[in-house]
């Protein structure tokens, strides 16, 4: 039939062989097996029962774009205002508004690889032309991004998309690369788009990564994708939020109104609810620097295994040697060792000969999935 193409997810195909087969640990989407917090549930129910069940403000509602406003004012060292925050259906969605309201067909857009396919595809969706950066392998690090080569890669493109920390690798820019990037992006004319998502998981000891918010100012060429899928384990609830810049957001509403019409208040409900409760992040993160610390341990001394721990996200990136064929490697690991992570490739060429592990699991999940993890590279790969 005659309808549009996208390339599809090699997780997803890892991820159906998974759901047949019997007794698998699932580390390949990226989502917390956690439950979504208590009081985010009770607010939903509360808001359901209140009658918050009609069409709501598309922009989103005020008190929402109110929290969020105040959220990241007091996250970053610049304030937001209110005015700049469009409340969108997941984070996915943002992203998907943000190319809508900037990106032509025929217009370049360029992304940092590996990357999280759903960004290539929604500027493909636009009839843009996307290239890609490489990350480049750092020892000390884990990953580094070729600034002189971005500026370069960036004349005449309409946008760079930065995620930062990123999935699948973890690399985090720094507050120096982060105004390295801007200046860049405004010496070229270029639009600037930041996926903040896992802002909140970094292991420095710092309450959240390096932002563009906390350098931009309100009328750069910048737009901020976040949700609260990740850092607030609502994975399901497909609620996220756009920071745009200042005197843009009506416009961006009426492409929010012809893309998805807004999102069910009771939702927002629940959103308000848990971004006022402090405590959810900071149990979260801890969660997550537990599953950091077994994987590592895992992973450490297991030959021909390439390994740095991540400076943010929730995802062990494992370089392996010799492997030309992740996809293949990583539906074995399913059907002969019952652990299930997403291949590489799945994250474009640049990711070819590497697995994602989603550590954001229980600690009993970890230990098990590790285990067999680690026993099955080692039977597969023959060392």
């Amino acid at each position: 039939m005659d309808i549009t193409r996208i390339p599809g997810s090699r997780i997803v195909e890892v991820a159906r062989l998974a759901f047949a087969t019997p007794d698998v640990d699932f580390l390949c989407f990226g989502e917390s097996d956690q439950p979504s917090p208590l009081v985010a549930r009770n607010a939903l129910v509360a808001a359901i029962d209140n009658g918050e069940t009609r069409y709501p403000d598309v922009r989103g509602l005020p008190d929402l774009r109110a929290t969020i406003a105040a959220y990241l004012t007091n996250l970053h060292a610049k304030p937001v205002t209110e005015s700049r925050i469009q409340v969108s259906a997941s984070g996915m969605a943002a992203i998907t508004i943000a190319m809508a309201s900037i990106v032509s067909a025929g217009q370049r857009v360029v992304l940092h690889s590996p990357a999280w396919p759903n960004v290539g595809n929604a500027a493909r969706l636009r009839g843009a032309i996307v290239e890609e950066i490489d990350l480049t392998p750092s020892a000390e690090h884990g990953f580094q991004l070729n600034l002189d080569r971005l500026d370069h890669m960036l004349i005449g493109a309409r946008a760079f998309v930065l995620n930062s920390p990123n999935n699948p690798t973890g690399w985090t820019a720094t507050r120096q690369e982060l105004r390295a990037i801007l200046e860049i992006a405004r010496r070229r004319g270029v639009w600037l788009i930041s996926d903040e998502v896992y802002s909140r998981l970094v292991y420095d000891g710092s309450p959240a990564a390096p932002s563009i918010l906390d350098i931009a100012e309100p009328g750069d060429r910048v737009m901020v994708c976040n949700s609260f899928s990740k850092a607030w384990i609502m994975t399901g609830w497909r609620l996220g939020w756009l920071v745009v810049p200042e005197g843009l957001r009506d416009q961006i509403a009426d492409i929010v109104e012809a893309t998805h019409s807004g999102i069910a208040p009771f939702t927002q409900r629940a959103g308000i609810a848990a971004m006022r409760d402090p405590g959810i992040v900071q149990a979260f993160h801890a969660h997550c620097t537990t599953g950091r610390r077994l994987a590592s341990e895992a992973l450490s001394g297991l030959n021909g295994v390439r390994y740095t721990a991540p400076p943010g996200a929730f995802y062990a990136f494992i370089g392996v040697d010799g492997v030309t064929d992740s996809l293949d490697l990583a539906l074995a690991l399913v059907k002969r060792h019952g652990v299930a992570v997403a291949p590489g490739i799945a994250f474009g060429s640049a990711g070819e000969g590497s697995l994602r592990v989603c550590f954001a699991q229980s600690a009993a999940t970890m230990e098990r999935a590790m285990t067999r993890l680690r026993d099955g590279l080692r039977v597969e790969l023959g060392r």
